[in-house]
């Protein structure tokens, strides 16, 4: 399999999931400017949109969006029990918090990227935002996992979608929780491996 991803992305959720679930892939790098990859391929000939993460599968199938990809990665490892079995209510749980994070935070978090913003647009989504944010804290409690204690698809989205909060200035300090989730999370050998593969950390000696 290949994955391709942005360094920082979105795409880092799938990339720490392949990681645990000790998956054989590729990585190429996309420059979301341009839409070439590394390769110097034309990146929307993969995904139309343009946008990452896309996973190429072995028989040269492209699987997009990430709480799918994800889901299909779970699935294929189920002795990792990166997600609950199918048919279970814990499954839809998890289904439950991808989604929530997909369209609650991940969009809130990306739409303060966008420079062209007015101060006035970015506080209605800052104001909505932490809203959604104390939800998050909420629903997970103490952990130490979403999902409880086992670490799961859903954690390697929240993980990727709350560390975009020190590049658009939203500080988590208030969420005491969340910030104790990471720090959970972040010590992972396959987080750690995945943050130093798209060069976020420096790479261990």
């Amino acid at each position: 399999m290949k994955l391709y991803y942005s360094p920082g992305a979105c795409s880092l959720s799938p990339h720490i999931v392949l990681r645990e679930g000790s998956f054989d892939f590729k990585l190429e790098r996309v420059d979301l400017q341009s839409k070439q990859t590394e390769t110097g391929s034309d990146y929307k000939t993969i995904n139309p949109l343009g946008c990452v993460p896309a996973l190429q599968l072995d028989d040269g199938q492209v699987l997009t969006e990430g709480p799918a990809i994800v889901q299909y990665l779970a699935d294929r490892v189920p002795e990792k029990r990166l997600a609950p079995s199918a048919g279970t209510l814990e499954h839809y749980r998890l289904m439950e918090w991808l989604n929530f994070i997909s369209t609650e935070l991940h969009k809130g978090f990306g739409a303060l990227f966008n420079s062209a913003l007015s101060d006035d647009a970015k506080a209605v989504i800052n104001s909505s935002l932490e809203q959604r944010i104390a939800h998050a804290e909420k629903r997970l409690g103490v952990g130490p996992y979403v999902m409880g204690n086992d670490f799961s698809v859903a954690d390697a989205y929240l993980f990727t979608v709350l560390g975009w909060a020190k590049y658009v200035n939203v500080d988590l300090a208030p969420w005491p929780g969340l910030l104790d989730y990471l720090s959970r999370v972040a010590p992972r050998p396959a987080v750690q491996a995945a943050l130093a593969a798209e060069g976020l950390i420096p790479a261990s000696k």
